[in-house]
């Protein structure tokens, strides 16, 4: 159930303003440094000025995102099917469906899949000060 959630978000509709784009027509691709972790790039930088991104994640049956850092955003995480962990320099946080976490500009992390893999939207917010 939780799965056909994700792909009902993967193939609706994006409105940003008075336009409306279909979000199925965005290509899913390959995360270019972590094997088998795919985006869909939802909202992008240039539609924002910069200031916000939006991306469904979906990371294959034990893959992971390796650690690493957002130095210029916060970002939040919103667990839509699968399972895993977002590891932090001082937590390791269950990711479940409707699990919700937020990292601090800077903040290292790592997420890993369970045997089912994890599907979540990342979302960034720039910070300017």
């Amino acid at each position: 159930m939780a799965m056909d959630m994700f792909e009902q978000f993967a193939k609706g509709n994006l409105a940003v303003g008075a336009r409306t784009r279909s979000i199925a027509a965005i290509p899913w691709s390959e995360h270019r440094e972590f094997s088998g972790v795919f985006l869909k790039n939802v909202v992008t930088a240039e539609q924002t000025g910069g200031l916000f991104t939006c991306h469904l994640v979906r990371i294959a049956p034990n893959g992971k995102i390796g650690l690493h850092a957002h130095p210029a955003s916060i970002e939040l995480h919103e667990v839509v099917s699968g399972s895993g962990v977002c590891v932090t320099g001082n937590a390791e946080i269950p990711y479940a469906p409707g699990s919700v976490t937020v990292l601090a500009r800077n903040a290292p992390h790592e997420v890993r899949a369970g045997e089912t893999g994890l599907c979540f939207f990342a979302k960034f917010v720039a910070v300017t000060a």
